[in-house]
């Protein structure tokens, strides 16, 4: 079998991959991308069929290009998203090969850098970014049997309410997957349930300004890491019908039980912690500290923005808050569907190379791996906040570029 010779090789042909490539071809790096299905795959075929963005078109983009056709404040839908991404690779000229699955990779035996098996052949390279994002592994807990008469899937696997089975609907996650289905299959009359665990619940806008400007304005991106026992702690926010700050009590009147998080499952009935009234609450306390940050910051700068009193009223609890369900039998609620809002693993599997910790977690410091030649991109906090989100793996991609270009 022939074996192709390139200086770099990019796994992964999402916003990652293409951050990467762009950032190489400035450096006169010769490189290939493969992907093993079409460009922004993800987004394709593995979100449901009303996403849209969760951060403004201004915010969710690359920097040399906007989105075209839509309001700049607006919320990108995922076709958008996925067109933004092809026409990006068009115009950096990515060398890109879909259909080219990387089967495994191992360090080569007689001399530096690496050995690719694809489904199209052996690539030889000195170096590979390995730009697979964050969601690779769609996590279901093993709470319900398998073979149980409920219906079972990842929100990863979720198109829209018609998919589902006739019934009530289980929604377990309240991050910003969980609330937004919830949302819609309230909308579409079903019957819903959320279980809502830890979460960060920021506003939509605040003072005329997204949360996102906020964030960035005061510096939460550019953290460099998570606040210890908050790594997977979701955030609960929602560019859906033009963009709201998500209000679980909001919901909670429409019709959705609130849950506090699932914790064992028998004979048909499900067992919830009795963590839900607190789990709001500490959600109330992140959304007030970034009104009371923001406030701050708009003293110290004197700005001309006008206050907002209003944001700060907190409605009172539900009966399904403060009177909270302990357990409850699927089948007579009529339950006939659960939706796994429950996040993602990550997936190495195909990579023979000694580079993870003991946890089975990439060992690296900003994305270079402690294997000479190996480079991780797109994971969450890779290097700050912002690493997993298409504006921050641009600027983790770019890092990552000279780094390599100056190995050659």
């Amino acid at each position: 079998m022939a074996v192709t010779e390139v200086e770099a090789l990019i796994v992964g042909g999402g916003q990652a991959g293409l951050a990467m490539s762009e950032h190489l071809s400035k450096l006169a790096v010769p490189h290939v991308i493969l992907e093993r299905h079409r460009i922004a795959e993800r987004w394709r075929s593995e979100r449901w069929d009303s996403l849209v963005a969760n951060g403004p078109a201004w915010h969710d983009r690359f920097p040399g290009m906007t989105f075209p056709g839509i309001d700049q404040d607006g919320f990108a839908t995922k076709n958008q998203i996925v067109d933004y991404f092809v026409a990006y690779a068009k115009r950096i000229a990515a060398p890109i090969r879909c259909g080219a699955e990387v089967t495994a990779l191992a360090a080569k035996t007689n001399s530096a850098g690496f050995r690719a098996e694809t489904s199209n052949g052996v690539i030889e390279t000195r170096n590979v970014v390995v730009a697979t994002g964050p969601f690779q592994r769609p996590i279901i807990p093993s709470v319900v049997p398998v073979d149980s008469s409920i219906e079972q899937l990842h929100s990863a696997a979720y198109r829209n309410p018609g998919q589902l089975r006739d019934g009530a609907v289980l929604v377990v996650g309240a991050g910003s997957s969980g609330v937004q289905i919830a949302d819609e299959l309230l909308r579409a009359g079903r019957r819903v349930y959320l279980s809502v665990g830890p979460h960060n619940r920021p506003p939509r806008r605040y003072r005329g300004r997204d949360f996102v400007w906020w964030l960035g304005v005061l510096g939460e991106w550019d953290a460099k890491a998570s606040a210890p026992g908050t790594e997977h702690v979701t955030i609960a926010v929602s560019g859906a019908h033009g963009g709201h700050t998500v209000d679980f009590r909001e919901l909670a009147t429409r019709g959705i039980t609130l849950l506090g998080r699932v914790t064992h499952y028998q004979d048909g009935t499900m067992d919830f912690s009795p963590d839900l009234a607190r789990n709001i609450a500490l959600g109330d306390a992140n959304y007030l500290s970034v009104l009371d940050s923001a406030d701050a910051y708009v003293a110290a700068k004197s700005l001309d923005l006008p206050p907002e009193p209003a944001a700060r009223k907190i409605s009172p609890d539900p009966p399904c808050v403060t009177d909270p369900v302990a357990n409850l039998n699927l089948d007579s609620a009529g339950i006939r569907s659960i939706i796994w809002a429950t996040g993602y693993g990550l997936d190495f599997s195909w990579m023979k190379v000694d580079a993870f910790d003991d946890r089975g977690r990439p060992a690296h410091e900003r994305g270079v791996s402690i294997v000479p030649g190996l480079y991780f991109l797109g994971l969450a906090w890779l290097s700050r906040r912002a690493s997993p989100f298409i504006w921050g793996v641009w600027h983790d991609a770019e890092y990552l570029a000279g780094h390599i270009a100056a190995r050659k």
